[in-house]
């Protein structure tokens, strides 16, 4: 996912929308995703002049996620995926296992608390991401009101991106599976 993020779909959505880039992470927990996306756009400067400016909305139902994610701290169990050149430039040791990571990656985040069958957040988004929440804990009879509030929020042309083991909780017209993915959506455009 985070390669396909990195090689096709960021530099697509930075190709269409040369204004602010927004970014709903539905359900972050402890923010994991929502700094792994930030070290993404932050190494696509290398290869992008003027890269927009990034707004990433990241928002859980628990408080307890949000601090942890605001933190910003992790076990080196959490890093194990993180490339060694990403985890010596993005991360400092605390000690005890805890790694915390730069400051300059906590900027252009939004934090809040939100129940996903509550008014979403903010305006469109180009990208979002609702992996391995309502689709996976919510009670059958939620998922469609909450899902559709959440694809209404969906920029045409933006991206869906699911759990890899999670499936659409009905079939939406305007949403196209990206190449081979059963996990990544682009929004029909208008």
């Amino acid at each position: 996912l985070w390669q396909i993020l990195q090689m096709e779909i960021l530099p697509s959505l930075v190709e269409k929308h040369r204004q602010k880039m927004f970014v709903w992470s539905a359900g972050c927990a402890s923010g994991e995703e929502v700094y792994s996306l930030k070290i993404l756009w932050d190494a696509l400067k290398e290869s992008i002049p003027h890269l927009q400016e990034l707004e990433i909305t990241a928002t859980d139902l628990n408080p307890v996620y949000l601090e942890r994610a605001m933190a910003g701290v992790y076990p080196s169990s959490s890093l194990k995926e993180v490339p060694e050149q990403f985890r010596s430039a993005y991360f400092r040791a605390q000690g005890k296992g805890l790694y915390a990571l730069t400051p300059s990656l906590q900027k252009g985040i939004i934090w809040q608390t939100q129940h996903l069958l509550s008014d979403p957040p903010g305006s469109l988004f180009h990208l979002i991401f609702l992996r391995n929440n309502l689709l996976t804990y919510y009670q059958d009879g939620f998922k469609k009101p909450a899902f559709s509030k959440v694809i209404n929020q969906l920029s045409a042309n933006g991206f869906l991106i699911i759990g890899s083991h999670e499936r659409l909780p009905f079939e939406r017209t305007d949403l196209v599976p990206y190449g081979s993915l059963s996990y990544v959506f682009k929004k029909r455009g208008g």
